[in-house]
């Protein structure tokens, strides 16, 4: 098959297209043609060497396409192995695309558990887009941090991925919802999927000018930072509200106020990805519920998955970015 593999640890030009060995057939197993692909930071990440994948190697994590054993046009879900306990993942998970080939190929062999019929009414490039981020983003605002219609939430880095389907989902069950971004335009984007408004970060003192835009000026039940900025989030809550962490795009180490913290009544809440339930919980709300289909920035052909990286790094984009093999 022909598939982008990785040599050698380092820049996006290391991503080449090439031929790599098909999947072998494997009891317990599918196979996947696939028709699109999408990009998660994630991919930067084992493209740069830090989750020591074997080389060589195909990265991805988020795919869709067809079953080639049944001709079912299905995704992918990328999160194998969690386990039994919803509380946190198992000894044995792992992210396709960390240690074994994952999705920028012509084809992809994950386990039979780990691929669900594609969701009517979406593109390709949508269900591609739709598994690691909504995944990761349904745990985050519902399974941990127990977002309820009616309640507030401040989404922070309006234009990734996760904030893009944080803002669908959100506002999607009757959540209020302001988002924050380096660019009035991506805040004026995330209202199309049902923000509320927004504010730029750029700004001095930007968690009191979001916290003006929340019910009553009072705070945020919920703020969903995957950034990395605690003590700042922690300022944009209520009393009592919860602080949800998902990632550390801008900072690996966060310091906050301990007083400040535990007189707020506040709850820190950590995770990443989720298990099948969660999967089904999504899948669930997407089909019960209006929210807004997976947000497409950019499609790239699978030759130029070097491009797509360089254009994802650079960050200007809103919503996802996707290679198709057409």
């Amino acid at each position: 098959m022909r598939a982008v593999v990785l040599h050698e640890f380092g820049p996006a030009g290391n991503l080449r297209l090439t031929d790599f060995p098909d999947p072998r057939p494997e009891p317990g197993w599918v196979t996947v043609r696939l028709r699109a692909s999408a990009l998660n930071w994630h991919d930067v990440l084992v493209r740069q060497g830090r989750y020591h994948s074997p080389l060589p190697h195909v990265p991805g994590a988020d795919g869709a396409g067809v079953r080639v054993d049944t001709g079912e046009e299905v995704v992918i879900v990328p999160s194998l192995w969690w386990g039994e306990d919803d509380s946190a993942p198992g000894a044995a998970w792992e992210i396709l695309g960390d240690h074994r080939p994952g999705t920028y190929a012509e084809l992809v062999r994950v386990p039979v558990e780990c691929v669900v019929p594609k969701p009517a009414g979406l593109s390709w490039p949508q269900a591609a887009a739709l598994p690691l981020v909504g995944l990761t983003t349904y745990r985050a605002l519902f399974t941990r941090g127990r977002l309820r219609a009616g309640e507030s939430a401040l989404v922070l880095g309006a234009g990734g991925g996760v904030a893009t389907m944080a803002v669908g989902l959100a506002a999607g069950i009757g959540a209020s919802v302001v988002v924050t971004s380096s660019s009035a335009d991506k805040i004026d984007s995330a209202r199309g999927l049902g923000a509320g408004g927004g504010v730029l970060y750029t700004e001095p003192d930007w968690p009191s000018a979001a916290k003006e835009l929340s019910p009553a000026g009072q705070g945020f039940d919920l703020v969903l930072d995957s950034v990395g900025t605690w003590q700042e989030s922690i300022r944009a809550l209520r009393p009592g509200g919860r602080l949800v962490v998902l990632g550390a795009s801008r900072a690996q180490e966060a310091r906050i106020d301990v007083r400040h913290f535990y007189f707020g009544q506040f709850d820190l809440l950590g995770t990443t990805m989720g298990g099948p339930r969660d999967f089904a919980g999504l899948l669930e709300l997407l089909s019960s519920r209006r929210v807004a289909p997976p947000v497409i920035d950019r499609v790239f052909p699978l030759d130029q998955a070097d491009r797509a990286h360089q254009y994802l790094e650079r960050g200007g984009g809103f919503g996802k970015i996707v290679l198709t093999q057409d």
